[in-house]
């Protein structure tokens, strides 16, 4: 069982940077690979980004490649979604999970969910 709690969202203006973190309970967080998604108003759940296990691979959405970096630390298990060039377009409730399986987009196939963090990007 892993617990996951995201923080970091806000309200930014176009351009600007934003960094999310999200932190995980339990001992067993270096056996996970980490996604991150968000959801729109009024849209479906998408992925962002992903991370191996060890941090060494990752995985992103063609909309926000050269834009987002996500990273690991296995000893604070926590993952991060550093996000530059932020666009109104981003805007979104952005949700950390993990997955068993390596560098995944697809959402069934993750097994724990944080609860959420909203990044509003104003014009």
């Amino acid at each position: 069982q892993v617990q996951l709690v995201e923080s970091g969202g806000g309200l930014v203006q176009a351009g600007d940077s934003l960094t999310l973190s999200c932190a995980a309970s339990g001992r067993t967080f270096s056996s996970y690979a980490m996604g991150w998604f968000r959801q729109a108003p009024g849209k479906e759940r998408e992925f962002v980004a992903a991370i191996s296990r060890s941090g060494d691979s990752t995985r992103y959405a063609d909309s926000v490649k050269g834009r987002f970096t996500i990273s690991r630390d296995n000893a604070k298990t926590t993952v991060y979604l550093q996000m530059n060039s932020l666009k109104p377009e981003d805007t979104a409730v952005y949700y950390c999970a993990a997955t068993r399986y390596p560098l995944i987009n697809v959402i069934p196939k993750y097994d724990f969910w944080g609860q959420g963090t909203q990044v509003t990007v104003s014009s």
